[in-house]
């Protein structure tokens, strides 16, 4: 637990840094010209299809005669944007969380070796083309997650846990993955990702609580709709310093269980090589029987 806060603490001061702000910065253009070229092109279809949904639904028609009579009725209005908001969130986490991956994390890592870990041999376990390999099959397999459990958000509860397990997973395999793949062996990095397992899916789950708050921002009813083009890159820009975040607490955390795993592993060494030269040093037993004279 020392660890796991100690890394938070650091990764939250690290955040602060001029350099790490400025650098989610360039995530930030790369995914906000994305998204707004998907919002030019699709909004309003989206909007459209949903709305001919909601309204070819008896069910939902009798619940907006129930809010006209209480006085709700603009919420009809807010309805539509907020679902298209909340289903395409998932999808500007995930491609936020790829584009930190792959354009923050590498320097930050390098931040946090340079600074903490000078000493901490580099065994590059993992290229480049690998991590992105890993990354993208995660990615995968958490966008299928999230197409399968699409049914489930709909009750009340889960809208609130299933996502961000996904997220949390999917930041979990990324982050952890890309912040060994430098210094560690594919021995030490399984075995770190084997022996963490619970406290890092514990921050993975954590930074995907973040990483759905920022949702909020920019889903905020008629506000989002009277203010789109400054809550959206807002918005964006919190979910990029969030990853940012989670992968230099990653980073913090991997480095400094590789380190300890490391010297565990030296100093058992050390012991074995001790008793080996104390057996060999030792005098031998006047009682063997290697020594016994035959009479």
């Amino acid at each position: 637990m020392n660890l796991l806060f100690d890394s938070f603490w650091r990764a939250v001061a690290y955040c602060l840094r001029p350099r790490v702000v400025l650098l989610s910065l360039l995530p930030l253009v790369l995914v906000i010209g994305l998204t707004v070229g998907l919002g030019y092109l699709f909004w309003d279809d989206a909007l459209d299809q949903v709305r001919r949904v909601l309204e070819s639904s008896a069910f939902v028609n009798s619940g907006w005669a129930w809010l006209d009579s209480v006085g709700w009725g603009r919420f009809k209005i807010v309805l539509p944007p907020l679902i298209v908001v909340f289903t395409v969130t998932p999808l500007i986490v995930v491609v936020s969380l790829l584009v930190v991956a792959l354009l923050m994390t590498p320097f930050l890592v390098r931040l946090v070796a340079l600074r903490r870990f000078a000493a901490l041999e580099e065994r590059k376990g993992a290229s480049f083309l690998h991590s992105v390999t890993w990354s993208l099959g995660s990615t995968l397999m958490a966008l299928v997650a999230m197409l399968v459990s699409i049914p489930l958000w709909f009750v009340p509860p889960l809208v609130l846990v299933l996502p961000p397990l996904i997220w949390g997973w999917l930041t979990y395999r990324v982050m952890a993955f890309d912040a060994l793949a430098q210094h560690a062996d594919n021995e030490e990095r399984r075995t770190l990702l084997t022996r963490h397992r619970a406290q890092l899916l514990g921050m993975g789950v954590l930074a995907g609580y973040l990483g759905a708050a920022p949702s909020l921002v920019w889903a905020s009813g008629v506000l989002f709709a009277a203010a789109f083009v400054i809550l959206v890159p807002l918005a964006i820009w919190i979910y990029t310093l969030v990853f940012a975040f989670s992968s230099l607490w990653f980073t913090h955390y991997c480095l400094a269980a590789l380190q300890a795993l490391r010297n565990e592993r030296s100093a058992t060494q050390q012991e074995v090589d001790e008793a080996a030269a104390g057996l060999l040093d030792a005098p031998p037993e006047a009682s063997s029987p290697l020594l016994i004279s035959k009479e």
